[in-house]
């Protein structure tokens, strides 16, 4: 299946997908995010590195528009997504497929596997009286194509595991042909045989031409396909380069503040030592 949109790629003639300068977010007297400067382009597959509360589900929330920058000091706020600086909510959101921890327990209930990502033309959680037009069942079908699980379409999604159930956010996440695939923890409480299938499809995603996002602290989350590493701590990012180039020993060590020895084998890196 294809899911690639007209005119995307890493073009020097086409705008970033996200450009982001001096953007500071607070919440309170709580500083989230601290002067964060960065750029990805249409189509790249991209993972933010760094340990629990260093900043990086803050750092989704303000792509998606739940948080807003405050004015800084530092320089311009540059605040961009497709090189626009101004947004209708739903029109933005519609360009990322956001999967996260807190949709996964929101959608812990009495949905089916089919239900949950036709919902994903809605933004909602269910389809309570939505229309769901014969494009709509279409698009679906091929998703659940694509991503294999045909034989859950019907079966609820608090009596699936974990990895099932993340596959269906996922199958919702893309249903409206996002540009950007936002993955925030995506392994998180997936067993052996569940991470090994989630793997699978999320190559085949990145495969398509949909760009991937992906927010971790797992080392082992990093698919071969992701080829740019930017690691991030205490609400700022430090470090932002090829992945071969970022994922070292002194820098990961430095990152976590654990010595570390990492490994790759076939293109996926590993931790040990610690």
């Amino acid at each position: 299946m294809k899911m690639e949109r007209p005119g995307t790629g890493s073009h020097a003639d086409t705008p970033p997908l996200l450009e982001f300068a001096h953007v500071t977010v607070m919440k309170g007297e709580k500083k989230l995010l601290d002067n964060l400067t960065v750029c990805i382009r249409d189509g790249e597959h991209v993972a933010i590195l760094g340990p629990n509360g260093s900043g990086k589900s803050s750092f989704i929330r303000t792509v998606n528009r739940e948080y807003y920058p405050v004015l800084g000091t530092d320089g311009e706020v540059i605040f961009r997504v497709c090189g626009r600086d101004v947004w209708d909510v739903f029109d933005l959101r519609g360009l990322f497929g956001i999967v996260s921890p807190d949709l996964q327990y929101i959608y812990t209930r009495n949905v089916t596997g089919r239900e949950v990502i036709l919902s994903g033309f809605f933004s909602s959680v269910g389809l309570f009286n939505h229309h769901i037009t014969p494009e709509m069942e279409e698009r679906a079908d091929q998703i659940i194509q694509f991503l294999e699980v045909g034989h859950l379409v019907n079966r609820r999604m608090d009596a699936m595991s974990s990895g099932e159930a993340r596959r269906f956010l996922i199958g919702r996440a893309l249903v409206h042909n996002p540009r950007a695939l936002i993955l925030d923890e995506p392994t998180n409480s997936l067993d052996l045989h569940a991470l090994h299938t989630f793997r699978q499809a999320l190559r085949k995603i990145a495969g398509s031409g949909v760009g991937i996002i992906m927010a971790t602290h797992n080392l082992h989350d990093i698919i071969p396909d992701i080829t740019r590493v930017i690691l991030m701590r205490d609400g700022g990012f430090f470090m932002d380069g090829p992945k071969e180039d970022v994922l070292t020993d002194a820098n990961i060590g430095d990152l976590f503040r654990v010595p570390f020895r990492i490994r790759e084998e076939g293109g996926w890196y590993y931790a040990s030592g610690y």
